[in-house]
C-alpha cells in the first residue's frame, strides 16, 4: 500500500485546488494520506479535510514552531479533541532548534505535555525534529510513547538506531531525491527495511524535479522510485515495505 505518512493537505496552499490535488494523488496510487495538524486553530480544518477526502486520516497536535502563539490552555483543548475525535496519532509535535526566535524552553514544555497525552490515549506520535535529535530522544526515553514516525529524518545512523529501538520508523521524502543529500541518501540505502516510511510533507520539501515548486502527494510514486534505486529494488517492493511499516507504527491506516 502506498502511504503518504506526512502531508498537510489542509494547508492554505491547497485552498484553490484541493479537490484536484486529492484526485491526482488517488490516480497516482496513493491509498492513504496522514494529515498532521499544527495548531489548535486548525483542528477543525484538519478534521474537515480528512472527512471529505477518501483515504485521509488525521493526527492532531501543536507544532513546535507555533508554540509561541499557543496559550497553555491549548493543551486542554487538544486533550479534549484527542479523546473525542480518535485520531491515528498525536502530531505534528517535537522540537526545532534551527529556528532561533522560538523559545526552546516553551517548545520542550509543549512537547513533554503532548507526549503525556500520547501516553494517556495510547497513540503514536508524529515527530518534527530539526537540530534537536538528542533532545527529542531524551524525552522519548522518559515518556516512552507508543512509537510513531520521526518525520523528515536527518540525523546520524547512531541516532536513527536509537529511534528504531524506541519503536519509531523514519520518514523519507523530497530531501532524499537530491544527489547532494548524501547523508540522507545513505541512510535510505542502508537502514533496515522495517525502519523506513515514505512521506511528502506537501506542500513543503519538494523533490528535486519540482525545482522548488509546491509539493503534492501525487509525487510519492517518484519518491518511491528514488528509494528503490538507492536500495537496488523495485517500486513495488518499496511500496509494500514502506506501507507495511507505516501500518505497523500507525495503527488504523
Amino acid at each position: 500500500m502506498l502511504i503518504d505518512t506526512h502531508c498537510h493537505l489542509d494547508a492554505a496552499e491547497f485552498d484553490a485546488d484541493r479537490d484536484e490535488v486529492h484526485v491526482a494523488a488517488l490516480a497516482a496510487g496513493v491509498e492513504r494520506i496522514v494529515v498532521p495538524n499544527v495548531t489548535v486553530g486548525t483542528l477543525k480544518a484538519a478534521k474537515t479535510t480528512v472527512e471529505r477526502y477518501a483515504g485521509c486520516v488525521a493526527a492532531y497536535g501543536i507544532h513546535p514552531l507555533y508554540v509561541m502563539q499557543a496559550p497553555d490552555g491549548d493543551l486542554a483543548i487538544l486533550r479534549d479533541w484527542l479523546g473525542r475525535e480518535k485520531p491515528v496519532a498525536v502530531g505534528e509535535v517535537g522540537l526545532d532548534f534551527y529556528v532561533t526566535d522560538v523559545d526552546p524552553v516553551r517548545q520542550e514544555f509543549f512537547f513533554v505535555e503532548q507526549l503525556k497525552l500520547a501516553r494517556e490515549f495510547d497513540l503514536p506520535v508524529i515527530l518534527h525534529v530539526r537540530r534537536a535529535v538528542d533532545a527529542v530522544l531524551k524525552q522519548l526515553r522518559r515518556f516512552r510513547p507508543r512509537g510513531g514516525i520521526a518525520h523528515a529524518f536527518n540525523g546520524s545512523r547512531q541516532q536513527a538506531d536509537e529511534f528504531i529501538k524506541l519503536g519509531f520508523a523514519l520518514g523519507f521524502g523530497g530531501a532524499m531525491t537530491f544527489s547532494g543529500s548524501t547523508r540522507i541518501r545513505e541512510l535510505a540505502r542502508s537502514l533496515p527495511a522495517e525502519a523506513i516510511v515514505l512521506e511528502t510533507d506537501a506542500p513543503d520539501i519538494p523533490p528535486a524535479w519540482l525545482n522548488g515548486g509546491r509539493n503534492s502527494p501525487a509525487e510519492l510514486p517518484r519518491i518511491a522510485d528514488v528509494l528503490a534505486e538507492l536500495r537496488g529494488t523495485s517500486r513495488a517492493e518499496v511500496i509494500a515495505m514502506t506501507g507495511a511499516n507505516a501500518r505497523r507504527v500507525i495503527v488504523g491506516l
